[in-house]
C-alpha cells in the first residue's frame, strides 16, 4: 500500500494509575515506522498517581497527544470516551503498559486491506522486569497456563474468536455501539463476539506483538484472574452458546482439589492425591515454561500457575447471576454488516 495511501489512525488508551508505565507506552506510539497520519487518545480515569501529570506533560510535548476525562475509571467507558473523541478511521487499542513493537501499526493496516478484516490483533507478549513478573510472563504464554489461546501462546494467522487490544475499522465500533460499559472485565470478548455475530471477521496474525508487563505480585494477580474469570462467565450467560472447554478447565481445577481436600481431611488420606497431582503437575509443567529464565523466576512459576488458576476458576464459579442478568438487561441486537 503505498504511503500516500495509508489511512489515518487514533490510538486510544484508556489509563488509570499508570505512572510506572505511560510515557514508554506513548513513546512506543508516536515512534512507529508508519507514514500516515497518526493521533492519541488518553482516557484519565481518576488516578492516585503521577499519570494526569505524566498524560499533561506528553500533551504538551507532542501535539498528536490528547487527552479525555473518564471519571468512572472503568475500562469500557475510557475506551468509548477516546472513540468518540478521536477522528481517524482506523482505531488502534492500547493500554498504558503495553509496548508497541515498531511496526505494529504499518502491519496492522497492511493485514486489514489484505483480510478485509473489522478487526486485527495479535500476540500479548508478556515480559517482566524482575523475577516475579518473569516467572509470571513465562505463565501466561506457556500451554499449561492459559491453555491454547493464540493470543497468548502464538500461532498460525487465521480467523480467532478475540485477539490482544486489537485494530479496528471505525465503521464497525460506530455501527454497533462501541464497548458494551456494563462488561467492566471481558469487554473485548463480548465485542469481538458482536462484531463476529454480526457477520465480521476477526483476524489473529502473529505478526502484531504487544510487549505487556505482568502484574506486580501476588495478590495483584490474583485479583486480575479473579476478575477474568467472573465476567467470563457473565458473557458465557450473556451470549448463549459462547463457552467452550478450555474456560471450563479452570473451575473444575477447583472444585476437583477442594473435593480433595476435604475428602482427605474428613474420609481418607486418599483423597489428597487430587491436589498433591495438582501441585504436582503445575511443577513439572513449569520447567519448560521456564527455560532460560534465572532460577529466582524458575521457581516462582508454579506459584504463578496456581494463582491464575485457582483465582479464575473462583471467579468463574462464584461470578453472581444477578451481574448477568444486569448485563443481560443492556442487550442491543448486533447490526448486520452493512447497515
Amino acid at each position: 500500500m503505498p504511503d500516500q495511501q495509508l489511512p489515518a489512525v487514533s490510538v486510544i488508551m484508556p489509563v488509570l494509575n499508570e505512572e510506572r508505565h505511560l510515557r514508554t507506552s506513548v513513546r512506543h506510539i508516536l515512534e512507529q515506522e508508519y507514514a500516515g497520519e497518526l493521533e492519541v487518545v488518553i482516557a484519565l480515569g481518576p488516578s492516585t498517581d503521577r499519570t494526569d501529570e505524566i498524560a499533561a506533560e506528553l500533551v504538551r510535548e507532542d501535539s498528536r497527544v490528547h487527552t479525555v476525562p473518564n471519571p468512572t475509571g472503568r475500562t469500557p467507558a475510557a475506551l468509548n470516551a477516546a472513540i468518540k473523541a478521536s477522528r481517524h478511521p482506523i482505531v488502534v487499542r492500547v493500554d498504558g503498559h503495553g509496548m508497541l513493537s515498531p511496526d505494529y501499526i504499518a502491519t496492522a493496516v497492511r493485514l486489514m486491506d489484505e483480510t478485509g478484516a473489522q478487526n486485527v490483533g495479535g500476540i500479548m507478549h508478556a515480559e517482566g522486569e524482575n523475577d516475579w513478573e518473569k516467572a509470571v510472563a513465562a505463565a501466561m504464554t506457556s500451554k499449561i497456563g492459559v491453555g491454547n489461546a493464540a493470543f497468548h501462546t502464538g500461532g498460525a494467522a487465521a480467523p480467532a474468536e478475540t485477539v490482544y487490544l486489537g485494530v479496528f475499522r471505525r465503521e464497525v465500533l460506530e455501527r454497533l455501539g462501541g464497548y458494551n460499559e456494563e462488561f467492566i472485565r471481558a469487554q473485548d470478548w463480548e465485542l469481538n463476539f458482536r462484531i463476529r455475530e454480526a457477520g465480521g471477521l476477526i483476524w489473529f496474525s502473529p505478526e502484531l506483538k504487544v510487549s505487556y508487563r505482568p502484574r506486580p505480585n501476588v495478590r495483584a494477580l490474583a485479583k486480575q484472574y479473579k476478575n477474568y474469570g467472573r465476567w467470563r462467565h457473565v458473557v458465557a450467560r450473556y451470549h448463549q452458546g459462547s463457552i467452550n472447554l478450555r474456560y471450563l478447565a479452570a473451575p473444575a481445577a477447583v472444585l476437583a482439589i477442594a473435593a480433595g481436600v476435604v475428602v482427605g481431611a474428613a474420609v481418607t488420606p486418599w483423597g489428597l492425591i487430587v491436589p498433591a497431582g495438582y501441585v504436582a503437575a503445575i511443577t513439572a509443567g513449569s520447567v519448560p515454561a521456564g527455560k532460560g529464565l534465572p532460577a529466582g523466576a524458575r521457581v516462582r512459576i508454579p506459584l504463578a500457575l496456581a494463582t491464575m488458576h485457582m483465582s479464575w476458576g473462583f471467579g468463574f464459579l462464584t461470578s453472581p447471576r444477578s451481574l448477568a442478568k444486569k448485563v443481560i438487561a443492556s442487550r442491543r441486537p448486533a447490526a448486520p454488516a452493512g447497515e
